[in-house]
């Protein structure tokens, strides 16, 4: 049974989410989108466990009266002092039932509050938070989120670790999974000996559940039979089958910068320049793909991954529509009522097939995303990056961008 999972999600109760984004929604898209798992998001938030607890529960797995299938999932924000430093860091947390649930939610209670946020934020070292819940039950699951990301990711140029030894400390032998985030994909996770028998794994990170954000990024398994238990064995014994990647290039945080002043630069260039933003003096915001570069030691190889621009983005990039326009929305339809879901337009389709229902501009853009040819403009302090769908793209976004920076794209 191939899954295709998305499990780090969030709920309309986490901030700067969409007050839409609840159970109906999230099934529906994961539908259209392609995407047979996804996490609840936000388990901690009092509001929000009520409506995962109408929910059918059996195997650890909870299902919709559709029987669209849920996995207990929340993120959790750590920021605590390690060492003289103030650390930052997010956390994936896979639960077994509500159960448990419960037991983690009323640990988190002693630390302070869960009814604010569906992403709540405590002040407990890693390692302690990780041993704490292995005590709970040692069916939790605990993975690093996004863990390259500069101010809430491990190894992120803000968090200030250089190693998972360095986090979890005698607790690290109780990770085997790291999420990649949007800004990195398993491409550059290998570059990083420490991470040889980790699972490498990736989801959204959705604030949204719109088809552009759902399943952007998911990680596949090949199950006998969908469990909590099977889900948790192939994740610890690495056995992820593989993964769909956002393109890194197109993520906030790829390369270096300083959105204030447009300066965006390789990490060689940022290197030349002591990190300094060139306009106004001061410490750029430092990327993935720098940070990737200071840990690097290692040229494995690993489990096959796909980098996809989401097809509403490629409708809307190559004509020139805003993503949410009701023409991106007429042309997106029509593929998805005749080719079944998007994953399998992206990856599967003919350009003939594509041709029966769309133009062949749209269909081409398709089988070259398809093809891994679309080159980017990278995302940096917190700003996307942008995919050049056209020479037109190339006149409109460089001049943005670029015109005070040192880019060399």
């Amino acid at each position: 049974m191939k899954i295709i999972a998305d499990m780090h999600i969030h709920s309309k109760h986490s901030r700067a989410t969409s007050k839409t984004l609840d159970f109906e929604n999230l099934e529906k898209y994961a539908g259209i989108k392609g995407i047979n798992l996804l996490g609840t998001g936000d388990f901690t938030h009092p509001s929000w466990i009520k409506e995962i607890k109408k929910l059918k529960e059996e195997d650890g797995i909870l299902r919709t009266k559709q029987e669209y299938p849920f996995v207990l999932q929340t993120e959790i924000s750590l920021i605590y002092s390690q060492d003289g430093k103030g650390r930052r860091v997010h956390h994936v947390v896979l639960a077994p039932s509500t159960e448990v649930v419960g037991q983690i939610t009323e640990y988190l209670l002693k630390h302070g509050r869960v009814d604010y946020d569906g992403r709540p934020i405590f002040n407990i070292p890693s390692d302690e938070f990780v041993y704490e819940l292995n005590k709970i039950s040692d069916k939790i699951e605990v993975i690093p989120a996004h863990i390259w990301t500069p101010w809430f990711g491990m190894f992120g140029s803000k968090s200030g670790f250089d190693s998972m030894k360095d986090c979890f400390k005698d607790q690290k032998d109780k990770i085997h999974a790291i999420e990649t985030g949007l800004s990195s994909d398993p491409a550059m996770n290998w570059r990083v000996k420490e991470l040889d028998n980790i699972a490498i794994m990736s989801s959204s990170d959705l604030h949204s559940y719109w088809p552009w954000r759902l399943g952007r990024e998911a990680t596949i398994f090949e199950l006998n039979k969908l469990t909590y238990d099977n889900l948790i064995k192939a994740i610890r014994n690495n056995e992820v089958d593989s993964t769909i990647e956002f393109w890194p290039e197109e993520g906030k945080y790829h390369y270096d910068g300083h959105r204030n002043c447009s300066i965006v630069m390789s990490p060689k260039e940022s290197i030349k320049n002591k990190n300094l933003c060139p306009v106004c003096k001061k410490e750029m915001t430092i990327g993935v793909a720098h940070r990737v570069e200071e840990l690097a030691d290692s040229q494995r190889k690993g489990k096959p991954f796909v980098n996809l621009i989401p097809l509403s983005e490629l409708i809307s990039g190559i004509n020139k529509w805003p993503v949410s326009s009701p023409k991106v929305w007429n042309i997106y339809n029509n593929l998805i009522k005749k080719f079944g879901n998007e994953i399998n337009i992206l990856l599967n389709v003919s350009k003939e097939e594509m041709l029966k229902v769309i133009d062949e501009k749209t269909a081409d853009i398709i089988i070259k995303n398809r093809e891994q040819k679309i080159p980017f403009y990278p995302g940096y302090d917190g700003e996307y990056g942008k995919p050049i769908f056209s020479e037109e793209d190339k006149i409109e976004i460089k001049p943005k961008v670029l015109q005070k920076g040192l880019g060399d794209f």
